[in-house]
């Protein structure tokens, strides 16, 4: 099964839910404050964080934010008592991929551990992506978690990598900004979907030649996107 590194500093709550997990057939550390927590983070290579954002020795928020400037992209589940909105999108923000508040249900707790994980691994199954996936002058190595472009590392925020990962696993066909929100996201509609319009320029930005005429992130109007590796010479594909 899978590594799950739990970052919280109450030993009763963080022991409970690591019995749970053990349960479930998945291995469990524990750390109980942040410098710990980034240690086992790079010693164990977790595949999910259950990271708490009140910690002894520093903010959750600059743990999560070390992570992720480090490269680590194993999918983070904040789990907290601060519950106010703005903490929430601070946290997606700087990288969380879902936010819980305390007190929480155990059982719902599990299945969001259970989804994420099952998001994390998309690249085996249905949607599988190749060894390695050449467009234009960029090279994705989904194994490594790499995106080369010439000779340079392409620095991608987990999100960005993750849509990419989506796109290029659906190349071809047009898939609309719900089901990237679901893939991505897991948001069951469209309420947020200019997030996905914004994190497409973003990887127009960083991997196309020219950002506002794209060969291989094209906007389908009024449907979605359409990842394509070969150059399609227009970044617009009117309707049908």
């Amino acid at each position: 099964m899978s590594r799950i590194l739990i970052i919280e500093d109450n030993a009763t709550l963080a022991q409970g839910l690591a019995n749970n997990l053990e349960l479930e057939g998945h291995t469990v550390h524990i750390a109980p404050d942040a410098a710990q927590g980034l240690r086992e983070a790079a010693s164990f290579s977790p595949d999910l964080i259950v990271l708490d954002l009140m910690l002894p020795d520093q903010s959750g928020y600059r743990v999560l934010r070390e992570l992720r400037d480090g490269g680590n992209q194993a999918p983070v589940l904040i789990l907290t008592a601060l519950g106010d909105e703005a903490d929430k999108v601070r946290g997606l923000r700087v990288g969380a991929d879902d936010y819980v508040t305390k007190p929480f249900g155990l059982l719902e707790l599990l299945a969001r551990i259970d989804a994420l994980l099952r998001r994390a691994g998309r690249t085996t199954g249905a949607h599988a992506v190749a060894e390695s996936v050449r467009f234009g002058a960029v090279t994705v190595y989904p194994a490594t978690h790499s995106v080369i472009r010439g000779d340079e590392i392409v620095p991608l925020r987990p999100k960005e990598y993750q849509l990419l990962l989506a796109l290029i696993s659906r190349a071809g066909r047009v898939v609309s900004r719900a089901e990237l929100l679901t893939e991505v996201w897991g948001y069951q509609d469209e309420v947020m979907s200019r997030t996905v319009d914004t994190h497409i320029a973003e990887l127009r930005r960083k991997l196309e030649d020219d950002p506002a005429s794209p060969q291989h992130f094209l906007t389908v109007r009024k449907a979605g996107y359409r990842f394509t590796i070969e150059p399609a010479g227009s970044g617009q594909v009117k309707e049908s």
